[in-house]
């Protein structure tokens, strides 16, 4: 090679070496500043949470005020707050809410609104489109005239006092506002009603499983359908029966025929799940929202005096539901848990009383399909036909969704009228449905909707003001157990619930969609006919959201109710209990044991043990079936054999009758029917490929193994594997991004969970007890109440997540009565 060769060869490599280099320190540069700018982020999201933790000590002065008030706080974030009257209690407790739990508030009224995706973006359109349609900002506005002044002057002065929190905290509000880059709107009385409403949709909505029973009704031979859909069961302990009735239950609901020129059934399953994820987008599968409570007699217990007890299950989110609260001024004193955006206790107990709620499924909404016209008048127009054949212009209301960063979706809402209040069509929410069909619910009823009772439930100091203030409660439907210091224990249906039809439809409820006019409302259920109990003698009183009627009962309320185990446990529990302590109602609280499950694991080892195969893997599983205890541990092997084999059973009864729609079998009490059936072998459900159900079920059992991946060896094989909880903040947790960079935690993490749906401890990945509450009425200050997580919603708080620990692991938190022991001072000055 000649020199001029070497010498372009030496440029070409030095001139290599240079862009190796400047590539090198550019890329370094690069990283660097990625260092710098994740470090720098970092930094200011750690700067403001610290800024927009709450003021807990001092002086504040804030204009609203009439007088000084004062809030303690305890280690755990409860803040005790005084105050000279109600004006400034409500006041005070909305400014120390929104200290806590501003943002939360924000996204509660945007959510029952339909305005999430102002903030949020394409992702939460549908859900904003369903409650346009659903029209819950209009029921808000309605109710709002009808309330009572008194009322209205509490709800202002709450507002009040969000707004004056707002005022002083413009500069440092939570940061999820900073991240989503908006600030919120002032607090009304109007908001306030928007979250009440949002509870009643949450612990109301049954339309869509009236839905796809229409169409089941349609495919199904009868006998079949009453298979599916029983009302109540054997095991149910109606709670104001004279004595636990435990006969099955002989009522015959009959399927309501379909009208031949309206019966074009287009919702498919697919639509349905999409309506349901549309209405709750961030709740899990198949979890229904219920509760336990139960309030036993001083018979019972190791005082003398009552021991009451609540958890109320809901979907599981950081922060939780409720907000703790102990709230004193010379007209009330009452302590437990807050709905925030609304004002007074909601739950927990006075100086006499303590109360606690579960929902109780009664039916408080119809689907009408509606018959159209076009209108003589105007052509553009539609005309529908009433009961008595008239015909009537459909009203119409335009709405607009606003969806940040892409277009706003203007809406037409169409509105017929039934027993006097507008009904809205909700066609366009439900996929491929073709039908004009409106929907009739309490919440439309202004003057029930703006009933707002809990001032005077705090205030109440006997049983009869107790279900006195409920008398005009609108719901949501809810069961409610009572006690007192005098020793009374008391139980009452409460909400209103619509009386339907006429003499030849007593029943008054329809399952499915109504095409005549034989259902429309005609009143609600009288408060007295309600049932009710006050001092049984028993001594026990429970409810867990199955069948609270009975065979008697005037009136029925509803056809679904809830599986009846974990209400027959409780009360199989408390009836022989003596010397009952407040410890031992959180350990019923916890209990693990599912008679169902037990059962079912029972048919299952015999099945396997009477059937064809050698599969030595089965036979193990039947060996752990036979000897499991029934208890939903989550160390169980049996435990998870049986869920993965209840999974796998449905499709393999339902698909050979509906093909893929045998997803649209939504009952509440769908693991009795699944009981009934494993244990009774009806032939009409064995598919023609298995020869007897010994067959089926061992099939079953192979499949959902299968299915779980299951190991070889089944004993090393455990539920918690597979049934687990991980709570996460819905805007830090969920975002591998800010799940990098945060400088704290945000949730608990990532556990094995016990029990499942039908179990007293009841739950799943984001759904069960969304507080635990004992109030113990011989002393007060021996009560306990626990959340899941913690009181803050900000991940800097030490009571962001200081309870979890306590929740999971069933460990009673005291809840404050007399002996207050304050970390913290602040006191409020006009």
């Amino acid at each position: 090679m000649d020199a001029p060769d070497l010498q372009a060869r030496a440029l070409s490599t030095e001139r290599a070496r240079r862009i190796v280099k400047y590539v090198g320190l550019a890329a370094g540069v690069v990283v660097l500043l990625l260092l710098l700018a994740t470090a720098g982020l970092r930094l200011w999201m750690s700067h403001a949470l610290n800024a927009s933790l709450p003021q807990t000590d001092g002086t504040l002065h804030v204009r609203g005020l009439n007088s000084s008030a004062k809030v303690e706080r305890t280690s755990t974030g409860l803040p005790v707050i005084h105050a000279a009257n109600l004006h400034d209690l409500a006041f005070a407790q909305g400014y120390v809410t929104a200290q806590d739990r501003l943002w939360q508030m924000d996204m509660l009224r945007r959510y029952a609104e339909g305005r999430l995706s102002e903030v949020l973006g394409t992702m939460t359109v549908e859900h904003d489109q369903a409650q346009h349609y659903l029209q819950l900002g209009a029921a808000a506005d309605a109710a709002l005239a009808h309330v009572a002044p008194e009322q209205l002057q509490l709800l202002n002065a709450y507002a009040d006092g969000v707004n004056a929190y707002l005022a002083s905290h413009d500069g440092n509000l939570p940061l999820e506002f900073r991240l989503l880059r908006y600030e919120p709107s002032k607090w009304a009385p109007r908001d306030s009603l928007l979250v009440g409403l949002s509870m009643m949709q949450e612990l109301g909505t049954s339309f869509p499983t009236k839905l796809a029973r229409e169409i089941l009704t349609a495919k199904l031979a009868p006998e079949l359908l009453a298979d599916l859909y029983p009302v109540g069961s054997w095991r149910d302990y109606p709670p104001a029966a004279p004595h636990p009735d435990l006969s099955a239950p002989n009522q015959e609901i009959p399927d309501i025929p379909l009208d031949e020129s309206q019966s074009v059934l287009a919702l498919s399953a697919t639509g349905l799940e999409s309506l349901q994820h549309a209405l709750h987008p961030f709740r899990c599968e198949d979890c229904v929202s219920g509760s336990n409570n139960w309030v036993v007699s001083g018979a019972h217990t190791a005082t003398g005096k009552p021991l009451l007890s609540n958890d109320m299950h809901l979907g599981l989110d950081i922060p939780g539901i409720w907000y703790q609260a102990s709230l004193e001024s010379p007209e009330l004193h009452a302590t437990g848990v807050t709905l925030p955006g609304l004002p007074f206790i909601i739950v927990g107990h006075n100086q006499h009383i303590a109360w606690g709620f579960t929902a109780s499924l009664a039916d408080v909404q119809d689907l009408y399909v509606e018959k159209l016209r076009t209108s003589a008048a105007d052509p553009k127009k539609n005309e529908y036909q009433t009961r008595e054949g008239n015909w009537l212009p459909v009203a119409t209301r335009h709405e607009v969704i606003r969806v940040r960063g892409s277009k706003d979706l203007p809406l037409e809402i169409s509105l017929t009228t039934h027993a006097g209040m507008a009904t809205p069509v909700i066609t366009p929410i439900l996929p491929k449905e073709k039908r004009p069909i409106s929907l009739a619910w309490t919440v439309y009823d202004p003057v029930i909707t703006a009933s707002l009772p809990f001032q005077a439930v705090n205030q109440a100091t006997n049983y009869e003001q107790f279900v006195t203030a409920f008398r005009g409660f609108g719901g949501p439907g809810l069961s409610a157990v009572y006690a007192d210091d005098q020793g009374h224990i008391g139980y009452h249906a409460i909400g209103k619930v619509p009386i339907r039809g006429d003499a030849q439809h007593s029943s008054g409820l329809s399952p499915v969609p109504v095409t005549d006019g034989s259902y429309e409302w005609s009143g609600y259920v009288s408060y007295e006919l309600m049932p009710q109990a006050l001092d049984p003698d028993t001594g026990v009183l429970a409810t867990a959201n199955a069948r609270i009627t009975t065979d008697s009962s005037p009136y029925m309320l509803s056809l679904d109710w809830e599986n009846p185990y974990r209400n027959e446990r409780i009360w199989k529990q408390l009836l022989p209990g003596k010397n009952l302590k407040a410890v031992d109602m959180m350990k019923l609280q916890m209990d693990i044991y599912s008679d169902g499950d037990h059962v079912i694991a029972q048919r299952l080892a015999y099945a396997i043990d009477h059937s064809n195969t050698k599969d030595k893997r089965l036979h193990q599983a039947a060996d752990l079936l036979r000897v499991w205890n029934g208890n939903m541990e989550a160390n169980s092997s049996a435990a998870a054999i049986v869920t993965a084999t209840r999974t796998a059973l449905w499709p393999m009864l339902l698909k050979p009758l509906l093909g893929n729609e045998w997803r649209l079998y939504r009952w509440n009490s769908r693991m009795f029917v699944e009981e009934e059936l494993v244990t009774h072998t009806p032939a009409r459900w064995l598919p023609k490929q298995y020869a007897n159900w010994s067959e089926l079920l061992t099939a079953a059992v192979d499949q959902g193994l299968k299915e779980a991946h299951a190991p070889g060896d089944l004993a090393k094989w455990n539920y918690g594997a597979t049934h687990r909880i991980d709570l996460r903040h819905p805007l830090f947790g969920t975002n591998r991004f800010f799940r990098k960079l945060f400088p704290a935690p945000t949730g608990p993490g990532n556990f094995p969970l016990p029990g499942n749906g039908v179990t007293v401890r009841a739950g799943s990945a984001t759904f069960g007890p969304s507080e635990r509450f004992t109030a113990d009425l011989a002393d007060w200050d021996n009560s306990n109440l626990n959340l899941p997580v913690g009181q803050s919603g900000n991940p800097r708080s030490v009571n962001f997540r200081d309870q979890w620990t306590n929740w999971y692991e069933g460990k009673p938190l005291t809840l404050p009565w007399s002996q207050v022991k304050a970390q913290h001072t602040l006191t409020l000055e006009p």
